[in-house]
Parts: structure tokens; C-alpha cells; sequence
């Protein structure tokens, strides 16, 4: 008797293993329909995209919503990886000029005032946004501030001739979050 049919394992019982729990269910490998908690609140992950600034540098985003607010998850891999957290913010908050001083100097301003504080202008330049990982790929322009803190980041994101959007973060760490769940 082999040791296969001594533990009950058939030969063409071939299925797949299930997940790792402490594996597989890592923050780099969310999925739509997974759930993690931060910030003392449970979240479902709705959607994960990417963006490619080109040269192999990439950044993951997902959207996760909790009962009453929508964040964004980034992470991004330079030297090492990071982890940032944002939400949308109207552009008006940035002041009323900003669209207007990006049509007309090809860049938004160097300083930007936001919520009591002031932010300066890190790193700019141009991309391609692939919704749900896959695509069809759409360019975009993004400029990204940071205070001088390094606490809180602002991101200006152009898309097409007319259409602006602002978000507003901080750093996270991984170890944040925690009980990473798939739905099923």
C-alpha cells in the first residue's frame, strides 16, 4: 500500500491546493472582492489598476471602500517598496488657478497651499493608466508635491486636454493592514 492511498489521496485527485492564508493573502496580492482592515475599519477591495511611467517603473493602485469612505492604496518599487494611502480632492481645493496655470505653463505651480499647509513640487511627468490591470491604456500627466514634513503628498493628475484630478495622501506601512480575506 502506497503512502498516497494510506492517507486517502486519490491518483486523479489533482485539485488545487487551497491558498496559504499567511502566503497568498499579502497586500501586493490584493484582489477585487478581498477584504483587509486599516485604520480600525474593514475595506473591500473594488478594483486594481496600474500605472507605467515607463523604464520598468510601475505603481499599483487599489480602490477600496469601506462603508462610508473610498481610499486608494498605492505602491510603488523603486529601491524598495513603498506604500501610500490617498483620497480624491476636488481641484478647486487646490486653488482656482491650477488648471489654468497647467494650460498655459505646461506644468502646475511650483508651491501649492492645501489645508493649512504648503506643499512643493517633487516629480513630475507623463504615463499610461491601466484600469483593471488590463487596459485599454489611457496617457496621463501626473505632478507629484510633498510637504515639508514628508507627511503628506498631493498628486495633480491630467487626462486629455481638460480634465484634472487632485488627491491628497500620507505614507502607510504594510503592517497596517491586516486580515487580508478573499470573498470566497
Amino acid at each position: 500500500m502506497g503512502w498516497k492511498k494510506f492517507f486517502g489521496i486519490k491518483e486523479n485527485d489533482k485539485k488545487t491546493p487551497p491558498p496559504d492564508p499567511l502566503k497568498d493573502h499579502t497586500l501586493s496580492n490584493l484582489k477585487p472582492g478581498y477584504y483587509v482592515d486599516y485604520d480600525l475599519s474593514t475595506w473591500e477591495v473594488k478594483s486594481g489598476h496600474y500605472y507605467d511611467w515607463g523604464e520598468g517603473d510601475i505603481t499599483h493602485e487599489w480602490k477600496l471602500d469601506s462603508v462610508d469612505d473610498t481610499i486608494y492604496l498605492e505602491m510603488e518599487q523603486d529601491d524598495e517598496v513603498s506604500w501610500s494611502v490617498c483620497r480624491k480632492i476636488p481641484i478647486e481645493q487646490l486653488g482656482r488657478g491650477v488648471p489654468e496655470h497647467i494650460r498655459d505653463h505646461g506644468q502646475p505651480p511650483d508651491e501649492i497651499r492645501f489645508d493649512g499647509k504648503i506643499y512643493y513640487f517633487e516629480e513630475g511627468g507623463g504615463g499610461h493608466f491601466y484600469p483593471d490591470g488590463r487596459g485599454p491604456e489611457k496617457p496621463l500627466l501626473k505632478w507629484d508635491y510633498e510637504d515639508d514634513s514628508g507627511k503628506y503628498y498631493l498628486s495633480i493628475e491630467q487626462w486629455e486636454e481638460e480634465e484634472f484630478e487632485a488627491s491628497s495622501g500620507i505614507p502607510v506601512e504594510e503592517y497596517q493592514f491586516i486580515n487580508i480575506l478573499p470573498t470566497e
